[in-house]
C-alpha cells in the first residue's frame, strides 16, 4: 500500500480578508482509502469547514492532497486526525471543522469529526 501523502503539498495563499471572521466550506464526496485489515476500499464524503486567520487552502492543491489517500491502508479515525493536523499545521486556521462520512460497509457506516480551535 502506498504512503500517506505529504503535508506540504497543502499549498495555501493570503487570506483576502483577514481582518473578517468568515466561514468556507469545502466538500470532497470522492474520497477513498483502504481498510488496513481487509484491503478493500473505504469510500468517504470529506467535509471541510473552516475560519482563516492569515491562509486559505488552495483547492486543486486539496484535491490533491485528498486523492492521494487512495492506496493508503489506514482506519477512519486516523485518517480524519491526519488530514485534519496536515490542515491546521498549513493554514493555522481560527476554526477548524473535518467531518469523515464513511459510506456503508458490511452495514455500518462511520462519521468522524475532528475540530479545531486556535488558541
Amino acid at each position: 500500500m502506498a504512503d500517506a501523502p505529504k503535508p506540504e503539498s497543502l499549498e495555501t495563499f493570503p487570506n483576502p480578508n483577514p481582518s473578517r471572521d468568515y466561514e468556507i466550506a469545502i466538500e470532497a464526496p470522492e474520497f477513498t482509502c483502504v481498510c488496513p485489515k481487509t484491503g478493500h476500499p473505504d469510500f468517504a464524503n470529506m467535509k471541510l469547514l473552516y475560519v482563516p486567520d492569515r491562509l486559505c487552502i488552495e483547492l486543486k492543491a486539496y484535491k490533491l492532497y485528498i486523492h492521494a489517500w487512495r492506496n493508503v491502508g489506514i482506519f477512519h479515525e486516523a485518517v480524519t486526525n491526519r488530514i485534519a493536523d496536515d490542515l491546521i499545521k498549513a493554514m493555522k486556521p481560527r476554526y477548524l471543522k473535518l467531518t469523515a462520512q464513511f459510506h456503508a460497509h458490511g452495514g455500518i457506516t462511520t462519521t468522524v469529526t475532528v475540530e479545531h480551535r486556535a488558541a
